[in-house]
């Protein structure tokens, strides 16, 4: 399984927020480049990043914070929030980035998502942020009448790399992923599926493996000490601890 160690920028800070709401912040740091090197240091070969002001603004924000963190870093990042055009992809591509998670703009139209991808082969994520099954979207500040499996569905054949999914009702609560839909998603595409939100014991990763998950994200327990990645490690790679 791959891990993907979250880093969520808010006015060049990390930190993290509570199912998504804006004003349950806990700010972490005021480095993100030196939790980037952190996690690196740990083992990390790829990290998740998220501009939450780009989410709001509907545009990339923290441009500065995140060529820090690429340089900083030196393994490949996955970014999403306010990437809704074109431009913002080459310029997020621009910064280092490996590959863009597309949002909001994925549902309001999945034909531009499969041109980006078609432009950036395997290069561009779907992220799929759901609150009771419906797809959320303008940084999780609106929610949709869109079933996220349907979402799922129409753009998985768009030749994306993969789908990231969010249960904001799990998202930073430390309560465990939502298995079942992670599931009905993976039987449903024909894509990987990156589980994210509230994952936060080697129980919960383990479930995930079984589950033929590939992938998952994981912020808030990695912060507060609840995992370590050495031992997230040694279950999914099978290295010895360090």
């Amino acid at each position: 399984m791959l891990i993907y160690p979250a880093i969520d920028l808010l006015a060049g800070r990390c930190v993290r927020l509570r199912q998504g709401d804006y004003s349950q912040e806990t700010v972490y740091s005021d480095d993100p480049a030196q939790v980037a090197r952190a996690w690196v240091a740990q083992g990390a070969d790829r990290l998740h990043v998220v501009d939450l002001d780009g989410a709001k603004a509907g545009q990339p924000v923290n441009g500065s914070v995140i060529r820090q963190i690429v340089e900083a870093a030196r393994v490949p990042i996955q970014l999403g929030g306010g990437l809704r055009t074109e431009d913002h992809v080459a310029t997020v591509f621009d910064w280092g980035v490996r590959w863009a998670v597309l949002g909001t703009r994925a549902l309001q139209s999945p034909a531009w998502v499969q041109s980006i991808a078609q432009r950036w082969p395997d290069r561009i994520v779907v992220g799929i942020d759901a609150k009771n099954g419906l797809v959320a979207t303008e940084g999780w500040l609106q929610v949709s009448r869109v079933p996220a499996i349907d979402l799922a569905r129409s753009v998985a054949t768009a030749g994306i790399a993969a789908v990231v999914y969010t249960d904001i009702s799990k998202d930073g609560m430390m309560s465990g992923p939502n298995f079942e839909a992670l599931a009905e998603l993976r039987a449903a595409l024909s894509v990987p599926v990156i589980a994210s939100g509230g994952v936060c014991t080697l129980d919960h990763i383990r479930r995930l493996m079984m589950d033929g998950i590939p992938a998952c994200i994981i912020g808030r327990a990695l912060y507060e000490g609840h995992l370590q990645l050495p031992d997230v490690f040694a279950l999914t790679r099978g290295d010895p601890p360090r």
